[in-house]
């Protein structure tokens, strides 16, 4: 009997059309998470025998298949920091003991069988088989009483670069840092696919290749490990932010004791090194300091200091033509021809200094033909008084730019005309206070050099001399001291005082001087040449609160990670990053309340610090 089908409802057309729309929806939404896992995966992937290639970038894993015999904590360190973009995957199996300890007894058994078949046979001993022996008794003993535990561990790099030779350079350093430590790598051959799997964030093992350690073996491979500058001696610079752990440490135990201090205003620089200046006294140190603000005075007052306020209007007298008077024989031929070309680049500056043309070349202060006169003139001026290269003529009284200025008026050449240019150090508007023989004493634990009150044209040149009489007398008694300079941008403006400045951070060492250069202005110190070279000099840095701006070059120059450069903005007043030899920390600088009373310059101040 045939049936008519009814007809559907208009409630029944509307489900059914919603239940299509839904379903278009549904396509499209699928078919858009296609094209998306599409635009963020690499264009493509090559698979060769020891390297791949995704997208642009080529890859290359390695594993490690051998170690010594015994290792040192933190030994995968050196991989972790280096300044390469590289995956690492550690692979940890635990064992069972019963199973060690099963396996172990059948190793000792057929070791000791075969000590016993070489003694029968009249063989000498075996060192080798007897260390074996030994081991795996002593793994047993631990093994058994729980103080070990035994795994399975498997170490993989992948390494990334953007071309096959910047590949194999990358693989030779890892392979040269896993040599010096005896650990041997191989790269995995005809396995490429199966090693970028293993290192990808995946918990995917597809190579395998695994080495049985015990629980301290394989906990000296621990990854994260916080670096530390605690040492047995030296002074207290704060608090590790890591661990808490205490930041002590002997600036003169590294390669040099130079120190470079980058801070905005106001964020703690002056407090932190007056801190150090303090402690560092307490440890048998001098110090000395060329103060620009007149910060350093409550200080010295408080510790006996000699405090030499350097103006037109003192009595201070600073002589540029002091030689050192040096013991060593080798110091002692050189020293006139050293002060020499330290008095070229004095005048130089004085002299109006090396400028950039608009154009960007620079435009010396003095002529070829004027050097000549000059150098000549220097000569001669201090012949006239008896120094000649001799070192035994050394000891007479120095001349005077004042007699400079003579020698030059009355020879030929261009001689009258820089007498002319010098004479406002002479009997002109800057007359007195670098004219005349030297008044100053700094035979004192702390001495500080105040140039608050010179003319901005002539604090440079104050800064230049003061520096050249106090490397004078470094050389000449050698003593553990520190040299503060502050607002040391200042010298960084001219090219000859930048080189003097650079000179004294490479020459420090020798002579047992600790260099610290402290600047607010990190831009213009580290757009020249010479700034950036003192930064390599200086084998400690701190980095306090910083301006957005100089964040980037300060990122460029010490490796920031992406977390380091934002905090570097963000730093409260007293904290920064403390860098000493290979390693930082984020540091909390910390002093008790005798010691802030005495270096705070804000008297509001209870807790704030500068």
């Amino acid at each position: 009997m045939a049936r008519k089908t009814k007809a559907p409802t208009q409630a029944e057309l509307a489900a059914q059309a919603q239940a299509d729309e839904a379903a278009r929806i549904q396509r499209a939404f699928e078919q858009g998470t296609n094209t998306l896992r599409d635009l963020i995966s690499p264009s493509s992937i090559e698979i060769h025998s020891d390297y791949f290639r995704l997208g642009t970038k080529y890859g290359r894993t390695l594993y490690v298949y051998g170690y010594p015999r015994s290792i040192y904590t933190g030994w995968i360190s050196p991989i972790i920091n280096m300044d390469e973009v590289i995956d690492v995957s550690m692979y940890i199996y635990p064992v069972e003991s019963a199973v060690v300890m099963k396996n172990l007894r059948t190793k000792v058994t057929q070791l000791e069988a075969s000590m016993n078949l070489n003694a029968e046979k009249g063989k000498v001993r075996d060192p080798e088989l007897e260390a074996a022996i030994n081991d795996a008794e002593e793994l047993r003993d631990q093994l058994q009483v729980g103080a070990e535990r035994f795994f399975r561990f498997g170490l993989y790099v992948t390494l990334w670069a953007d071309s096959l030779d910047e590949l194999k350079f990358v693989q030779q350093k890892i392979e040269t840092i896993f040599g010096q430590q005896m650990v041997f790598s191989k790269v995995a051959t005809s396995q490429q696919e199966q090693g970028m799997n293993s290192t990808l964030p995946q918990c995917s093992d597809q190579l395998q290749i695994r080495r049985n350690m015990n629980t301290g073996a394989i906990s000296t491979s621990f990854p994260f490990t916080s670096a530390d500058l605690t040492q047995d001696k030296g002074i207290l610079y704060g608090i590790n932010m890591h661990n808490n752990g205490l930041v002590i440490f002997d600036r003169f135990s590294l390669e040099n004791a130079n120190m470079v201090v980058f801070a905005k205003s106001g964020a703690g620089k002056s407090f932190t090194v007056k801190l150090e200046a303090l402690r560092s006294m307490m440890v048998g140190s001098e110090i000395i300091i060329i103060d620009p603000e007149n910060e350093y005075q409550k200080l010295c007052d408080a510790v006996g200091g000699s405090y030499i306020r350097l103006s037109l209007n003192s009595d201070v007298r600073i002589n540029p033509f002091d030689l050192p008077k040096v013991v060593d024989s080798e110091d002692a031929n050189d020293a006139l021809r050293a002060n020499l070309v330290t008095l070229h680049g004095l005048l130089r500056l004085m002299l109006g200094g090396n400028q950039i043309s608009a154009g960007g070349q620079m435009v010396p202060a003095l002529t070829a033909n004027e050097e000549a006169d000059l150098d000549q003139a220097l000569i001669d001026t201090y012949a006239r008084v008896g120094i000649t290269s001799d070192p035994l003529t050394h000891q007479s009284t120095p001349p005077t730019i004042a007699n400079l200025y003579d020698t030059l008026l009355h020879m030929g050449g261009t001689g009258p005309d820089l007498a002319q240019r010098l004479r406002k150090y002479t009997t002109g508007t800057f007359a007195g206070i670098f004219s005349q023989q030297s008044n100053v004493n700094i035979n004192n634990p702390m001495v500080v050099f105040n140039i608050r009150d010179l003319e901005d044209e002539l604090r440079p040149v104050a800064m230049y001399i003061v520096l050249s009489h106090i490397w004078n007398i470094v050389r000449a008694d050698q003593r553990k001291r520190l040299l503060i300079v502050d607002e040391a941008w200042q010298l960084m403006q001219h090219e000859d005082s930048a080189n003097f400045l650079f000179s004294l951070a490479k020459r420090a060492r020798k002579y047992y001087l600790g260099l610290t250069t402290i600047t607010q202005d990190v831009e213009d110190f580290m757009s020249t040449k010479m700034g950036r070279a003192i930064v390599a000099n200086s084998s400690m840095q701190l980095l306090l609160k910083q301006s957005t701006s100089a964040v980037d070059v300060l990122s460029d120059v010490f490796k920031l990670t992406e977390e380091e450069k934002r905090r570097l903005s963000n730093f409260p007043v007293g904290q920064g990053l403390f860098f000493a030899g290979q390693n930082h920390v984020h540091i909390q600088i910390i002093a008790s309340e005798t010691e802030e009373s005495l270096i705070t310059t804000n008297p509001a101040a209870t807790q704030g610090r500068r």
